[in-house]
């Protein structure tokens, strides 16, 4: 990604970030109901194909949203957002987990989220 972030600009994002997640989460929850149904050879109560399709096509604009604003998109069930930044000179990735209310975690980048720990506010430029 070419943007870096401040701790300050990345939680200065997380309600425009929240309200898409939560957006996102209802849409991807919707298109697995629909999916299932069309599987099935039925329909759900929440539609068929036309619906679906306009599921799939809302989802893309929400990971293309999130993608232009200059985060990485490391998964969609569940949501993971990384924000490039630096600790002590040092690239890591600001790390955001869906159902998280707030920025609180980084990693080093050779480490993904396995080396999550929580962010020093002192630490982080």
């Amino acid at each position: 990604m070419d943007r870096t972030f401040t701790l300050a600009e990345a939680r200065e994002l997380m309600p425009e970030i929240l309200a898409k997640a939560d957006e996102l989460i209802e849409l991807r929850a919707s298109l697995v109901e629909v999916q299932a149904a069309l599987a099935a050879g039925s329909t759900s109560r929440l539609g068929g194909l036309p619906e679906a399709k306009g599921y799939q096509a809302r989802l893309s604009e929400l990971v293309g949203w999130y993608t232009a604003a200059g985060l990485e998109v490391k998964g969609i069930a569940p949501l993971l957002l990384d924000f490039p930044s630096e600790l002590a000179g040092e690239p890591v990735l600001l790390c955001w987990l869906e159902g998280e209310r707030e920025l609180g975690w980084y990693h080093a980048l050779e480490y993904g989220f396995a080396g999550r720990r929580r962010i020093e506010a002192a630490r982080v430029s």
